[in-house]
């Protein structure tokens, strides 16, 4: 279960709905979203309805306004809660430095803050998520675009809806930060 509350104004002011579930399209509940309340569960945001755009991870803890959750502007219009948990209890991603699987490859089980510190790669062309649900980061330090990746098989960065290959760090979703 999850629970996320959206305010249309900072501070947790304004108009404001709460969510339990996935939402394709929050524009009939709020013109903008300035602040967010997330009380259970982890949830990732996304700038345009149907789960397109900008994507936002989110997890338990209460974001006063939107720069605190990395939002480029006051505008979400679509939610989805993460099963954060996976079948095993296990978290294990292969990545590869080129696409289709090819390349030197690395098997990830748990959070990287720097991709080129500990790999001493900057890209990462190709993945395959055996267990688990992660969120890569475009910079290091968990900074720049999100994407959430799902188990499955990603053979390019087109897959996971990057514009690049470029990806600085990523970690684990868990309700535990």
């Amino acid at each position: 279960m999850g629970k996320i509350t959206f305010y249309e104004d900072r501070g947790f002011q304004g108009r404001s709905h709460e969510c339990s579930s996935d939402c394709p399209n929050l524009q009939t509940y709020f013109s903008r979203c300035n602040s967010i309340r997330v009380d259970s569960g982890c949830w990732m945001l996304y700038e345009r309805p149907n789960y397109q755009g900008q994507q936002y991870f989110l997890h338990r803890g209460e974001y006063p306004d939107y720069q605190q959750w990395m939002g480029l502007s006051d505008t979400v219009r679509s939610c989805r809660l993460i099963p954060y948990v996976s079948h095993s209890g296990t978290y294990r991603m292969k990545i590869y430095e080129r696409d289709d699987f090819r390349g030197q490859m690395s098997e990830i089980t748990d959070d990287c803050l720097s991709l080129q510190d500990r790999f001493h790669l900057n890209e990462i062309h190709s993945l395959h998520v055996l267990e688990g649900c992660w969120v890569l980061y475009e910079l290091p330090s968990y900074h720049g675009r999100q994407y959430l990746l799902r188990p499955g098989e990603y053979r390019r960065y087109h897959d996971w809806g990057a514009v690049s290959a470029k990806v600085g760090s990523f970690r684990r979703v868990m309700d535990i930060y």
